[in-house]
C-alpha cells in the first residue's frame, strides 16, 4: 500500500524519491507518512479523506485551514463531519480503545525517543504551518498543504519528511509526470465528473 501511494504521488520521479532517506526509511519501517500525503492530495477532491489524517497523527489536520482560508465551507464541513461520524461510531463500539489511544498520544508527546527527531516543538511549528497555509490558500498554491501538514507533525522525525512527496503532483509543470497529477488535472478540467469510471 505504501509503495502504491509512493508511485501514485511520485510517478516518473519514484526512483529518485526512493533515494531520499526519509522516503526509504518510511517504506522500510512501514510508517504512514506516504499515506498521509496521499490522503491530502485526495482531499482536494474528496475532503472526507482528511479523516485519515485527523484520526492518526491529528496535528497535520491543520492543513484543513486551506478550506477555511479559501472560504470553501462545504469541503471543510465534509472533512470534519466524516471525521466526527467515524470517531463517534468507533467510540460507540469500543470506547476503551479511544482512552488507550489518548494514553499512547500523551506518552509519545511527553517522552519521545529523541533519535532522528527535529528538536523544534510542535507549538512553535504550528504557527509557521498556519502562515504557510494562509499564503498558499490566498495565492492558490496547493503544494503548501502537504508542506504545512508535514511541519505540523506532532513529533517531527526524519522519516516524517516523506510526506513531502505529496508536493510532487501539486508542483509538476506537466501533470503527466505523476498519476496523482494526471488525476488532479482531469478533475480540475471536469473530466472526472463527466467520466467517473476513468
Amino acid at each position: 500500500m505504501l509503495t502504491a501511494a509512493l508511485v501514485w504521488q511520485a510517478g516518473l520521479w519514484t526512483a529518485l524519491a526512493l533515494l531520499l532517506v526519509p522516503v526509504f526509511v518510511d517504506l522500510t519501517v512501514g510508517n504512514i507518512h506516504l499515506l498521509l500525503g496521499a490522503a491530502i492530495v485526495l482531499g482536494f477532491r474528496w475532503p472526507w479523506t482528511w479523516s485519515f489524517v485527523l484520526l492518526t497523527k491529528i496535528t497535520p489536520g491543520v492543513g484543513l485551514l486551506w478550506f477555511a482560508f479559501r472560504r470553501e465551507w462545504r469541503a471543510l464541513a465534509i472533512a470534519l463531519g466524516a471525521t466526527a461520524v467515524i470517531a463517534g461510531g468507533s467510540f460507540a463500539i469500543n470506547p476503551s480503545l479511544w482512552f488507550e489511544w489518548v494514553d499512547v498520544l500523551t506518552a509519545t508527546a511527553s517522552g519521545p525517543d529523541w533519535a532522528f527527531i527535529v528538536p523544534i516543538p510542535v507549538w512553535f511549528r504550528l504557527p509557521v504551518a498556519v502562515a504557510i497555509l494562509f499564503w498558499g490558500a490566498r495565492t492558490d498554491r496547493r503544494w503548501t498543504v502537504p508542506l504545512a501538514s508535514c511541519l505540523a507533525l506532532p513529533v517531527l522525525r526524519g522519516n516524517g519528511f516523506a510526506m513531502l512527496v505529496a508536493m510532487l503532483p501539486l508542483l509538476m509543470r506537466t501533470a503527466s509526470e505523476t498519476p496523482a497529477g494526471r488525476w488532479l488535472a482531469q478533475w480540475d478540467r471536469g473530466d472526472l465528473e463527466a467520466a467517473p469510471a476513468r
